[in-house]
């Protein structure tokens, strides 16, 4: 999830051109321009970067002195502690509406429940001759999760991060989120992360919360892991102290691919593709289908919408600038190239969603049918809406209980398996010119070998004794 810029006002030049583009693959130079598309690389930024590095080794060095002057500077709200108490807790969830707080209920629970389902377990298997191996499965001790602030707050993001490490029972789960102003943070964030099983809230965003989380001060605990999406200052952060400690796949700006036939609702697709380009100027629109009479309609229904959205600006910047409708000879180009662009939301709006789906290798999450909205997905319908983006659905996997659990191997050789499988690890230490290793199973061998003489020597005394 990329950061929310400003609205810009269109131009006049935006309003008069096609929103989003229109393509087709027998269009000269398709190719290249599919590649442009595919390519959501973020190039440049390297200000945000070296600043971002900056801020989290002056916390890592200053503690929290430094980090209350982070907060002070860059979430523009002056505070004593960082710390959301118990009672400041309690009054802001009493603040929120019921019927909001019932909606964020059947969301926490329906996430929860999803993520029940298949938890990896720790597992075990004995061999013949004495070998004993297997792995076990534990949480991690403690998490970081950020959920994003700023003008909007975003409480599914605090039940997407926090269930998933709630279920795996992750001992202590900690959240971070800008404060506003006031120093207070969104009764919504506080409700969610109550219902969502977070133990301790922080009110503190950007770099200097990762850094926080990632090297710990006087009162913020260090982490293990730190998941969540945020802005360029976040994402930079995290991929600076990586291996300091863990995070998630890297989030960038949101994206959708609408795959529509001849049973598609024009208004209903162009919803869809606007959904994603309200949250971001950098968020990426993609409709394919092979019917060229669609693709006008939506455009058509494009610019309607837009017009009465308040977020429209936004919306159109994105659709101008990263958008595009393509027309393709058939729906298998059509999921041949949505599955090239590895979206992060693919959205078939096809008549028969389930056949299609069987094509589909490389998507974070597919929205079957007419009546499933990438929207439900964000909110309540189970799975994580913390998903790949940028192409990274080819190798990575939305957001779930693996992310917050880590496995341990375990081995024991008895010496009758390492008497059977001894000389061949030293041929395999020999073939890498690793002698040593060698060393170690000889020395075992030979007390093997020395013990099984002793045991002969015994017996043959014994049986001559009796005679």
């Amino acid at each position: 999830m990329a950061a929310r810029p400003k609205a810009k006002s269109g131009t006049s030049k935006q309003a008069t051109r096609e929103v989003p583009r229109l393509l087709a693959t027998n269009d000269a130079g398709f190719a290249r321009t599919f590649a442009e598309l595919i390519d959501r690389r973020d190039a440049g930024r390297d200000d945000v970067v070296s600043a971002a590095e900056k801020i989290a080794l002056r916390v890592r060095d200053g503690g929290d002195a430094e980090l209350l002057a982070c907060v002070r500077k860059y979430d523009g709200a002056k505070l004593d502690a960082v710390e959301v108490t118990a009672e400041e807790w309690d009054r802001g969830v009493a603040k929120l509406d019921p019927a909001d707080r019932a909606a964020l209920g059947r969301a926490a629970m329906r996430v929860r429940e999803f993520h029940r389902k298949r938890i990896p377990s720790s597992w075990e298997i004995k061999e013949e001759g004495g070998a004993f191996m297997g792995v076990r499965v534990r949480p991690l001790a403690r998490v970081g999760l950020y959920a994003p602030g700023g003008k909007a707050s975003y409480p599914s993001s605090v039940i997407m991060n926090a269930v998933p490490a709630s279920v795996v029972e992750v001992p202590e789960i900690c959240l971070a989120s800008p404060p506003r102003p006031d120093g207070t943070l969104p009764p919504a964030i506080l409700m969610a992360a109550r219902l969502a099983g977070v133990h301790r809230v922080f009110k503190m965003g950007g770099a200097h919360a990762v850094a926080a989380f990632a090297y710990g001060t006087e009162t913020v605990p260090r982490v293990d892991k730190i998941t969540g999406p945020g802005n360029v200052w976040v994402a930079a952060a995290k991929r600076f102290v990586f291996g300091q400690v863990g995070i998630d796949a890297e989030a960038g700006p949101t994206e959708v691919v609408v795959v529509a036939d001849k049973s598609a609702q024009a208004a209903w697709v162009a919803s869809d593709l606007i959904s994603q380009a309200e949250h971001d100027e950098d968020a990426q629109s993609i409709l394919i289908t092979p019917l060229r009479a669609l693709a006008t309609k939506v455009i058509e229904q494009i610019g309607k919408q837009l017009a009465t959205l308040p977020r429209g600006a936004i919306a159109r910047a994105s659709l101008a600038k990263r958008g595009a409708v393509i027309v393709t000879k058939n729906l298998d180009e059509a999921i041949d190239l949505a599955n090239r662009y590895a979206p992060e939301h693919l959205l078939l709006a096809v008549e028969d969603a389930d056949a299609l789906l069987k094509k589909v290798t490389n998507a974070g999450a597919v929205f079957l049918g007419h009546y499933t909205p990438v929207a439900v997905g964000d909110y309540l319908a189970g799975p994580n809406h913390v998903l790949p983006t940028g192409g990274t659905a080819r190798f990575f996997s939305p957001l779930g209980v693996e992310d917050f659990l880590k496995r341990m191997s375990f081995t024991r050789f008895e010496p009758p398996k390492l008497r059977e499988l001894g000389l061949e690890v030293m041929r395999l230490a020999q073939l890498e010119g690793l002698s040593g290793h060698g060393v170690s199973i000889e020395l075992r061998l030979a007390r093997i070998r020395r013990a099984r003489r002793e045991r002969e020597a015994a017996r043959e005394a014994g049986e001559e004794s009796e005679d």
